[in-house]
């Protein structure tokens, strides 16, 4: 009877190593197939950051080339500015308004026109509106202080006017 109690712990004994060692494999089992969804979720997310880190870099360089581009048409305004200063220094609108005061109102309601067709047409706009009826037009002149004909800068200064005659 000896040898049927030690048989049957021996049985009892395999059975519990056979037990644990189930009961093993299925935990790592169960811990690899977790691992791998998350190995997969993790790819997934470097994926999506390489992509964005590849997305911000290739803003960065328009962005940067964008602000050159603006660098460069501030300079531009601010030059045209200066040109502009300089003119109106060089000019005695007091003296040319009391020579010629409906002529220099032309000119400078004209000039004003066209900066504000310019503006809307810089900001999107059509900037093709027709003069309004009451803007006079210049009268024609041979030579200004600058020597520019007809009191207009030959560049984009110059005012050139358009009388809308359908009001």
């Amino acid at each position: 009877m000896l040898k049927l109690y030690i048989m049957v712990a021996l049985i009892a004994v395999l059975g519990a190593v056979g037990y644990g060692a189930k009961y093993y494999y299925d935990t790592t089992q169960a811990t690899i197939g977790t691992l791998r969804e998350n190995n997969a979720q993790l790819e997934v997310a470097v994926q999506t950051a390489n992509e964005s880190v590849e997305s911000l870099q290739q803003d960065m360089v328009k962005l940067g080339e964008l602000n050159n581009k603006l660098q460069g048409d501030l300079q531009k305004a601010e030059a045209y500015g200066d040109n502009l200063r300089n003119k109106l220094r060089q000019m005695d609108l007091v003296a040319d308004a009391i020579r010629d005061a409906e002529n220099l109102e032309g000119r400078m309601n004209g000039a004003t026109a066209k900066i504000w067709r310019e503006l809307e047409r810089d900001t999107g706009g059509a900037g093709d509106k027709p003069l309004p009826s009451w803007l006079q037009p210049p009268s024609t002149r041979t030579t200004d202080q600058s020597g520019d004909e007809g009191g207009e800068d030959a560049d984009s200064s110059g005012s050139q006017t358009e009388t809308d005659t359908t009001n």
